[in-house]
C-alpha cells in the first residue's frame, strides 16, 4: 500500500492557529486588566483586588504560564512609554510573585503606547489604554 505523505495547506495551518487564538481568548476569560494612574506604575487598591482574582485562576491552572504586557496611552516618546510599560508589567509580576505565583510562569513584555486599546484622545480612552494585561499562553 502506498501512502502519500502530505504537507499541512495554508488553511489549515489557520484553521489550527485559529483554534489555538480561540483557546487563549477563552482560557483568558476570567483575567481582568490593571489600570494605572498617568505616569504611574503603583498598583491602586482596586487593581491589587483585581490581582488577586486574577492569582486565583492562575493558582487554579497550574498547567498555564501566562504573559503580563505592560500598555501605556499615547502620550510621551515611543522610548519613554517602553520603559513605563515594561514598569507596569513588572509592578504587576511582583505582586503576583506576592500573592504565591511562581515566577517562572510568569513572562514580562512591554508594548508601550503601540497597542492601544482605545485611540480616542481624551481622558476616558488614556485611561483604558494605561493597562497591565495579563494574557494566557497558547503551549
Amino acid at each position: 500500500m502506498l501512502v502519500a505523505k502530505t504537507e499541512p495547506s495554508d488553511t489549515s495551518r489557520r484553521q489550527v492557529e485559529e483554534i489555538q487564538r480561540e483557546r487563549l481568548a477563552t482560557a483568558a476569560s476570567g483575567l481582568e486588566d490593571v489600570f494605572f494612574g498617568y505616569d504611574s506604575w503603583q498598583i491602586s487598591n482596586e487593581g491589587k483586588q483585581t490581582l488577586m482574582l486574577d492569582a486565583e485562576w492562575i493558582k487554579a491552572n497550574p498547567g498555564q504560564k501566562v504573559t503580563i504586557e505592560g500598555h501605556c496611552d499615547e502620550r510621551g516618546t515611543l522610548a519613554y512609554n517602553l520603559v513605563l510599560g515594561e514598569k507596569r508589567a513588572r509592578s504587576v509580576q511582583k505582586y503576583l510573585v506576592e500573592l504565591g505565583i511562581d515566577p517562572n510562569r510568569l513572562t514580562v513584555v512591554s508594548y508601550g503606547k503601540e497597542r492601544l486599546f482605545c485611540k480616542d484622545r481624551e481622558e476616558g480612552c488614556h485611561q483604558k489604554n494605561r493597562r497591565g494585561h495579563i494574557a494566557v499562553r497558547v503551549q
